[in-house]
């Protein structure tokens, strides 16, 4: 990177093509970590608790937390983060420092003392006081993901010491404490009791839930949450009347388009994503890269290759259908430009897909009209994801009427 670029831009111009300036967050999230040079730490943790995949069945859980007291629950609240710089995201996730201790998934059947405290920090409804001693200084090894939201720097656990924890609501005791509810009913519980689904991952994760209680990898977990709301959410759609008209909504925000056209029309669902070069997916690349993935009234038997964006995409797109009480066919797309070139995890799609449904939709008598719009606001030729897309091969064919659900 040319040195004058940075002096020209300061931080505040974006010169550089990049959605956020590291530099700044480097320099911002290296000041608050480095008041951890004792090895110890004491915060307010969001709560935040992680657990990795590595070594499975043995795994390690990362309690986190930045090293200052306070509220700190934006640090794990993604109904805010689209509203935030993102420096100021980037900066507050990679202070998140982390101690872990490794133990084997089916602890959580049985969990040692230390295992069930750290359960319960995850299951805290507000940030809780943390002391964590670490048998070395943590280091570097930031968590950058394209299905988990960032974090900051490791070490291994000698001593966490987890105060002043809130009584847990009554939604999340009874599912904590019941053994014989199956964990997609405890899921469908929390849910309806307005536990939102980045809370639960996290409570599921820890092996809080279920009858045959162990410990998840954040990843899998963020995503088996998304599935499962909403697969449940979908029974109730495919029960309301299907949709009298086109509805287009559109969102624009860091150097990303979201799109979603809704279609009169039995249930199908696709996700498409447009990575253009200078992006991470696509750095080196000449031209857009398109990939679709969808599902007809019937479902997938498989997992999306498009990965964990499918799903929280589709959360959204289930959860703005039952709000409105009805059924649709519906092609949601995205482009990511350049310069957007950090993952941030799924919570950003899901996130930003729920914002763009309270928005007002455009209304077209017809999907021509729709996609005519759809030409004007997309930079990617509409032909490449159309090329592509299961949904409008399923809602074009001949074979299928509107009443009919294309089995994928």
């Amino acid at each position: 990177m040319p040195p004058q670029l940075c002096i020209r831009c300061r931080g505040s111009k974006l010169l550089c093509g990049l959605a956020y300036c590291p530099i700044i967050v480097e320099t911002l999230a290296s000041i608050r970590v480095k008041r951890v040079e004792s090895g110890e730490l004491e915060g307010s943790s969001p709560p935040s608790v992680f657990i990795g995949r590595v070594g499975y069945p043995f795994v390690r859980v990362y309690p986190a937390s930045p090293p200052i007291r306070g509220d700190t629950s934006l640090y794990e609240d993604p109904s805010k983060w689209i509203y935030i710089d993102l420096e100021k995201f980037l900066t507050m996730r990679l202070s998140l420092v982390r101690g872990y201790r490794i133990f084997r998934v089916y602890d959580a059947n049985n969990p040692p003392r230390e295992l069930e405290e750290i359960a319960i920090l995850s299951m805290s409804p507000s940030p809780a006081d943390v002391e964590m001693i670490f048998e070395k200084k943590p280091r570097g090894d930031v968590v950058l993901s394209e299905v988990t939201p960032p974090m900051g720097p490791s070490a291994p656990l000698k001593r966490i010491s987890i105060a002043s924890i809130r009584p847990l609501e009554r939604a999340v005791e009874k599912v904590y404490s019941d053994n014989d509810l199956k964990a997609s009913e405890a899921i469908a519980i929390l849910y309806e009791s307005g536990i939102d689904v980045h809370r639960i991952s996290r409570i599921i994760s820890v092996g809080a839930l279920g009858r045959k209680r162990r410990l998840v990898p954040t990843r899998w977990a963020i995503t088996a949450v998304d599935k499962i709301v909403s697969d449940i959410l979908l029974k109730k759609v495919k029960e309301y009347s299907i949709l009298d008209r086109v509805l287009l909504f559109k969102r624009s925000v860091n150097r990303n388009l979201f799109i979603s056209i809704m279609i009169p029309h039995t249930w199908a669902f696709e996700w498409g994503e447009a990575w253009y070069p200078g992006t991470i997916w696509n750095a080196w690349g000449s031209e857009p890269w398109v990939e679709v993935d969808y599902e007809g009234y019937h479902g997938r038997r498989e997992y999306p290759g498009i990965g964990g964006c499918y799903y929280a995409s589709r959360l959204a797109t289930v959860e703005a259908l039952n709000a409105i009480r009805r059924q649709a066919a519906v092609i949601t797309w995205r482009e990511i430009y350049e310069g957007f070139n950090l993952p941030v995890g799924v919570w950003y799609v899901r996130e930003n897909m729920r914002a763009m449904y309270r928005s007002s939709p455009e209304t077209y008598n017809s999907l021509e009209d729709a996609f005519k719009r759809v030409r004007e606001v997309m930079r990617t030729p509409i032909e490449m994801f159309l090329a592509r897309s299961g949904v409008y091969s399923l809602i074009s064919s001949r074979k299928i009427t509107s009443y009919m659900g294309g089995r994928n």
